[in-house]
């Protein structure tokens, strides 16, 4: 099947970010992402082609470990697209568009949007949690959303052996697919979208094999998520030993899941954005244990113990990695700013207080006590479930204003391509990851609580 291209972009940064539009639009667009032309709109001219090296074949076959740099634009190029008008710069200056939204932006009319309008979003399955601070986005495009989930299967069954037969429903059910397609609009090619699915289905049967479902345990988990963590940053040992890890590295379905994805990830990033993901899946281990320890000791921590808890064991390593998804790069020393670094941990704790959010009825059907934060709220405030509940969404829809000041302050700061379009990549995953959960009727219910 031919690759279908780039879907729509998107955007949900707030309106203080609107004057810095053109930029992120710019960096988008002078890497050969053409924004979409919705009902009733007017294509676009199309901007100068800019002088750049195509965008790097991906293997399909065995991975060779050989990094291929991927370039950015510079600011000139940018500049230059940035002067072309289009449908969607009109979208980033109109700002965000989700619930609770309107305050945001100060030109917004309240009338409703005429039926047909380019942003009028389509229905879209499942329901979203009343009261809860989300922007809604387009359909991921169904055709890369098919083939991604082809592709991904066929990885997961013939490369890695990751799951027996009878999981494949939950596989299935899981749709990463349309996960992926929705937090990545940008991303070149199947390919590039492959290196974030590869990651997520990998984390994930850690998560479930080591730690949850599938038989996971609190005991003995540190030296399984060690061991696990060599297949991302490999040993480095003597030539007596070295054989005992390699061959330890096929032992289980998380351990080849995981050195398989890394090994494609390291032939399209560079390597500093390599060693920013392990640096982030460390930070996901130690949040395993944590939970791990207070699973054994049956230990109820305190709400602002859980929030620190959930900054690690959470969702960062997917939104980090969107420049290498989207095939270019933010500099090591911009990435590592306090002020980048604030933006992607906020966008991290949102979208994880999300995944407690929708998560929350399958959770209390598990056998045993799971942690999520709206348990820890009632647990230690003393409040019913329902006020508790309540009440986290009201810590998710802080966080994500926290998140979009943060990200509308740095915008404003530094008016950099590449941090322009990394600052939008991580808003539109934090939407995409949303857009998931809430359309994920297989896995997620909403409790009664309206």
């Amino acid at each position: 099947m031919p690759d279908p291209g780039p879907s729509p972009l998107q955007s949900s940064l707030p309106a203080a970010v609107a004057s810095f539009g053109a930029h992120v639009l710019a960096g988008a667009l002078a890497v050969g992402v053409e924004p979409a032309v919705g009902a009733g709109s007017v294509e676009p001219p199309p901007p100068p082609a800019p002088d750049l090296p195509p965008v790097p074949a991906l293997p399909t076959g065995p991975p060779v470990l050989t990094p291929v740099p991927v370039s950015v634009p510079d600011e000139d190029t940018a500049a230059a697209a940035a002067a072309q008008p289009s449908a969607a710069l009109e979208r980033i200056l109109r700002g965000p568009s989700g619930l609770g939204t309107a305050s945001l932006h100060w030109g917004r009319s309240d009338a409703p949007a005429p039926a047909g309008a380019p942003d009028a979003p389509a229905p879209t399955a499942g329901n979203p949690i009343p009261g809860l601070y989300y922007h809604p986005v387009p359909e991921p495009d169904p055709v890369r959303v098919e083939e991604l989930s082809r592709r991904i299967k066929a990885w997961a069954l013939d490369e890695v052996s990751l799951y027996p037969e009878d999981w494949e429903d939950q596989f299935d059910g899981f749709s990463v697919g349309r996960y992926m397609v929705a937090c990545h609009p940008d991303a070149p090619s199947i390919e590039h979208l492959m290196l974030a699915t590869r990651l997520m289905v990998a984390e994930n049967a850690v998560d479930d094999c080591y730690c949850e479902d599938h038989g996971g345990s609190p005991i003995g988990l540190g030296g399984r998520l060690l061991l696990a963590h060599t297949a991302l940053d490999p040993l480095h040992t003597t030539k007596e030993y070295a054989p005992h890890w390699e061959e330890s590295l096929l032992s289980d379905a998380p351990r080849r899941a995981y050195r398989s994805a890394m090994e494609y990830f390291l032939q399209a990033a560079t390597p500093s954005q390599a060693d920013r993901f392990r640096h982030d899946m460390a930070r996901l281990h130690m949040g395993y244990l944590a939970e791990g320890a207070w699973a054994q000791t049956e230990y109820v921590p305190e709400v602002w113990e859980y929030l620190a808890m959930r900054q690690f064991n959470n969702f960062r390593p997917c939104p980090t990695i969107t420049d290498s998804v989207g095939g270019y790069e933010l500099p090591a020393d911009l990435h590592a700013q306090p002020a980048m670094q604030r933006v992607i941990a906020l966008a991290g704790n949102a979208t994880t207080i999300v995944n407690d959010l929708y998560s929350y009825t399958k959770e209390l059907a598990s056998p045993g006590m799971h942690l999520n934060l709206p348990v820890v709220i009632a647990e230690r405030e003393g409040r019913s479930e329902q006020d508790a509940y309540l009440k986290a969404v009201e810590v998710h829809n802080d966080l994500m204003r926290e998140f979009e000041a943060a990200a509308a302050e740095l915008a404003l700061a530094c008016p950099v391509p590449s941090v322009q379009r990394f600052l939008r990549g991580v808003a539109v995953w934090v939407d995409g990851n949303h857009y998931w959960h809430q359309t994920n009727t297989y896995r997620y219910s909403l409790p009664d609580f309206w």
